[in-house]
């Protein structure tokens, strides 16, 4: 096995190892990590590769000798098929060997959640702590474990069950799944507006990574009459898990709760497509010093849709 650095004419193969990988995610693909504008970031990917056929990746970039995956995505680290323990060791000394013949003073990995994994295997996890790697931080995700068998509405807070089954009953709300992020924009811009920061993503990425990868992206918008009054941008990460990567609602229409229906539509459509898991995302107090520190009504919020905590860890090591 060697470690080489990615180029051009790997993409399909990138991607396509990306697609039938255990762990791997859209932020993983070479498809979405274009969707950046030109030159903001350089890419030091990396292919762990055995008779020029690819066993691993690791997307990232060096900077001032630290290599960082995932940058210009929310997760990153080396993405695997479901591998044997030994084998996980074996990349591991691998992308230890490569760092230090190559300059690399530190490491900082931070993967998807296990829920990500098609097979959840913590081998590579055990790896990279066995052969010097520590925790950086830890993050508190939270994600509903799905199950067609079970009524979604009874399994909310009561509360939440009535206000979604009274918008069911309100002919006046309807949810659609459509491309109206000309919408959804100005009512995430106005959410974002009340905690003095601004959104990941312009509305042209958003329309661009519509265009790149159209099955990955779907927008949940909810009406009030002909007035949107919320959506959910949904990034459908992987075969496993639905992201809920914004959930924004218009302040004024909140009497009609409809972050709560949302949610609702957002589960039974991913639980019908057969997905395990919708990932709310993270819960932290980003005002807060230490970067750790939960949001506790954030997430008691989103306990009441029977959502529990994940944890998304970064990995880092000094060589």
């Amino acid at each position: 096995m060697e470690l080489i650095k990615y180029s051009d004419e790997w993409k399909e193969k990138w991607d396509a190892f990306v697609l039938k990988s255990n762990n791997g995610t859209m932020f993983h693909l070479q498809k979405f990590l274009e969707y950046h504008t030109p030159g903001k970031f350089i890419f030091d990917h990396l292919m762990f590769v055995e008779k020029n056929k690819i066993i691993a990746l690791l997307p990232g970039r060096l900077t001032d000798g630290c290599f960082e995956s995932p940058i210009g995505a929310s997760y990153g680290s080396i993405v695997t098929g479901d591998i044997k323990f030994a084998d996980a060791m074996n990349l591991v000394s691998t992308l230890l060997d490569y760092g230090r013949k190559n300059g690399i003073k530190e490491f900082e990995l931070t993967p998807a959640p296990m829920v990500y994994e098609t097979y959840q295997n913590q081998n590579l996890d055990f790896a990279m702590l066995w052969q010097g790697f520590s925790f950086k931080l830890h993050y508190i995700s939270s994600a509903i474990k799905l199950d067609k068998d079970r009524d979604i509405i009874e399994r909310f807070s009561p509360t939440t069950r009535r206000n979604v089954r009274k918008s069911l009953k309100n002919s006046d709300i309807r949810v659609e799944i459509n491309e109206r992020y000309d919408q959804f924009y100005p009512i995430l811009l106005e959410n974002k507006a009340r905690h003095n920061v601004k959104p990941t993503h312009s509305l042209e990425d958003l329309l661009r990574l519509k265009e790149l990868l159209p099955d990955n992206l779907k927008l949940f918008m909810i009406y009030l009459g002909d007035t949107p009054i919320a959506g959910s941008s949904m990034f459908f990460a992987n075969k496993n898990v639905a992201l809920c990567f914004y959930n924004m609602l218009r302040y004024e229409y909140a009497e009609y709760k409809p972050i709560q229906r949302i949610m609702y539509e957002v589960l039974k459509y991913s639980t019908e497509n057969g997905y395990g898991y919708v990932d709310i995302g993270v819960s932290q107090d980003t005002k807060a010093e230490n970067p750790m520190t939960p949001s506790m009504s954030l997430i008691e919020f989103k306990e009441k849709f029977d959502a529990k905590t994940i944890m998304r860890n970064t990995f880092h090591i000094k060589l």
